[in-house]
C-alpha cells in the first residue's frame, strides 16, 4: 500500500444514540452512513452490542443493503453475534470487549485467556466468507498472539493515546505495535477516542492502513454537517500523511 494513502471508515453508532434517546426514527444510522460515503467514507463501522443500547439489529440489516463501499460489523466474541454476524454476512468482523456497565469500550479484546474460545468464534467467521479483525491493546505481546490466532487484521486501541496524545510512551507503543504487525504480515487498523486535534501523529504512522473513528465526526457534525465533518477529518488525516 502506498505510505500516502489511509483509509478512513466512520463509526455511525452515535448517530443511532441520538435516535435511542426518544426511541424514535431519527436520525437514521442508514441515512448517515449514505452521507458519509457521499462526503468521501472508505467504509462504515457500526457496534451491535448485546445490549442494544445504540445500534439496534434491523440498523445492521439496512447497512448490509445500503453501504456501497464496506461494511465492518464490530461485536461481542459471543455465540449470539456470530450466528448473526454469519447470516447477515458483512464484509468484516471486529472482535471487541464488552462490559454491560460501561460507557464505551475501555481496552483491547482479552485474547490470551481463552483463545480456544476466539480461535472458535475465528473460524465460525472465516467459514462464512467474513474478514476478521482483532480489536487489541497496542502491545507486543498481543500483536504477536493475534498472530497465532490466525487473523488477517487488527485493529490498535487508540484509547490510552487519544487521552494523554502528548505523551511519547502512548504514541511509542502504538508505533512499535504497528511495526510489529505490518512484520507478521498482518493489516494493521487503529481507533478509538480519535479527533481532527490528535489523530495527526496516529495518522503519520505508515504501517496502519485504517482508521475508524466515530464520536468526534458525529459530535462536530452537529454544529458543521456530516459531510464537512467526514472531509475535515479526511484532510487531517491527508495532511499527516503528506508531512
Amino acid at each position: 500500500m502506498n505510505a500516502k494513502q489511509q483509509r478512513l471508515y466512520i463509526n455511525i453508532d452515535h448517530v443511532a444514540t441520538l435516535r435511542q434517546a426518544r426511541r424514535g426514527a431519527e436520525p437514521d444510522p442508514v441515512d448517515a452512513a449514505i452521507a458519509c460515503e457521499a462526503a468521501g467514507a472508505d467504509g462504515i463501522t457500526a457496534h451491535l452490542r448485546e445490549d442494544r443500547r445504540h445500534i439496534q439489529d434491523a440498523d445492521i440489516l439496512g447497512l448490509k443493503k445500503s453501504v456501497r463501499t464496506y461494511f465492518n460489523l464490530e461485536m461481542a466474541c459471543v455465540p449470539e453475534m456470530i450466528e448473526l454476524a454469519r447470516r447477515i454476512k458483512p464484509e468484516q468482523v471486529t472482535l471487541v470487549p464488552e462490559r454491560r456497565e460501561e460507557i464505551t469500550t475501555e481496552g483491547g479484546l482479552d485474547i490470551a485467556s481463552q483463545p480456544a474460545r476466539i480461535t472458535s468464534a475465528i473460524d465460525a467467521l472465516t467459514d462464512a466468507g467474513i474478514r476478521v479483525s482483532l480489536f487489541i491493546d497496542p502491545t507486543r505481546a498481543a500483536v504477536e498472539q493475534s498472530k497465532k490466532l490466525g487473523v488477517p487484521a487488527i485493529e490498535l486501541h487508540t484509547g490510552t493515546y487519544s487521552h494523554h496524545p502528548e505523551s511519547k510512551k502512548t504514541i511509542g507503543a502504538l508505533r512499535d505495535s504497528s511495526r510489529r504487525g505490518a512484520d507478521l504480515g498482518l493489516a494493521v487498523h487503529a481507533g478509538h477516542g480519535l479527533t481532527v486535534k490528535n489523530v495527526g501523529p496516529v495518522a503519520a504512522i505508515p504501517e496502519i492502513e485504517e482508521l475508524n473513528i466515530g464520536h468526534s465526526i458525529i459530535s462536530r457534525a452537529v454544529f458543521i454537517g456530516l459531510d464537512r465533518a467526514v472531509k475535515e477529518m479526511r484532510e487531517a488525516i491527508l495532511a499527516a500523511r503528506s508531512s
